[in-house]
């Protein structure tokens, strides 16, 4: 989702030569073919999107696979980037990375100030490291590499099976079933976190206009105190139980939602402090209604594909 977001707004800038590889044309985890990559195709600039993510079910099965993915996959592609001569680089963190119980809204310097939200803990520890790893770089080898922390994200592209998703795709696919089929729609928790979203799209965007700041005020962001980290979000939070509510209305589905309190709701409310993007001239322009309605549309024109895949992995 995040890097076909990031080839759409290049592509829209007028980039031509933007280089990519699918999954299956580089294995991200190996680092022999990481390293043949950046020595044969000697990338200028590198966004790191690639990255094992997944909702609370996923964190919760999965624990060993997003720890050891996430680490193999950022310590790989940084390790080449500084050997092959990379000039800047953005390496893509989660708001999860901050901790469970934190002030709100969540500045960077709130990092490594409290425990973890336990059920994401190994990937928030991955993610930890990545923005460490970038740190230590900068400091030992004088790189360029800036660390953007997005809030949760959304949207074309998205991964909508119920097993392995976020939150907002997940309710988008229960209440399309709900109207088509009249399947019941039973929700994890209470409802009663609140969570803040942003259009993939913008976070692209967002990421961009870091890496088009000029050298000096890109070299200001890599020097904070809590490293080189800036946070990127909407600036407005919603409640899980009024965003389902929205989702419903906005699909056009009728029926009673049910909430399985038995379930966690996982960090009671996340929402990010992104006063050093705006400061720097940045602003969202997909609100979440007009975002929930395009993801909403993309999921009707896919959806076949999505099953289908499903059905075969």
């Amino acid at each position: 989702m995040m890097g076909s977001a990031f080839l759409r707004q290049l592509q829209a800038r007028g980039q031509t030569h933007i280089l990519t590889r699918t999954r299956r044309e580089l294995d991200l985890t190996n680092q022999a073919a990481v390293q043949d990559f950046f020595e044969k195709e000697k990338p200028e600039y590198v966004f790191v999107a690639g990255a094992k993510v997944g909702g609370i079910l996923a964190n919760a099965t999965y624990p060993a696979d997003f720890i050891y993915q996430n680490l193999a996959i950022q310590t790989n592609i940084l390790h080449a980037a500084n050997r092959s001569g990379v000039e800047q680089l953005l390496f893509l963190g989660s708001v999860c990375i901050y901790p469970k119980h934190c002030p709100q809204p969540i500045k960077e310097d709130y990092l490594l100030t409290g425990a973890l939200e336990p059920t994401n803990e190994p990937y928030a520890i991955a993610k930890i490291a990545g923005l460490k790893m970038c740190q230590a770089y900068n400091r030992q080898y004088g790189t360029k590499y800036l660390c953007a922390m997005p809030t949760n994200l959304y949207g074309t592209g998205d991964n909508f099976d119920l097993e392995t998703s976020h939150v907002l795709p997940a309710l988008i696919r229960k209440f399309h079933e709900l109207k088509v089929s009249g399947t019941p729609v039973t929700l994890w928790g209470t409802g009663q976190a609140s969570r803040e979203f942003l259009h993939v799209d913008d976070c692209a965007n967002a990421c961009i206009f870091l890496m088009d700041l000029d050298p000096e005020r890109f070299q200001t962001l890599l020097q904070y105190p809590a490293g080189p980290l800036v946070n990127v979000g909407s600036g407005e939070d919603i409640r899980i139980v009024e965003l389902a509510e929205r989702i419903k209305d906005l699909i056009g589905a009728s029926g009673q939602i049910n909430w399985d309190a038995s379930k966690p709701d996982g960090t009671p409310k996340r929402k990010l402090d992104i006063t050093r993007l705006h400061a720097l001239g940045w602003q969202p322009s997909i609100s979440l209604s007009e975002g929930i309605k395009m993801t909403y549309d993309w999921y009707l024109r896919h959806e076949t594909s999505v099953q289908l895949r499903e059905a075969h992995s």
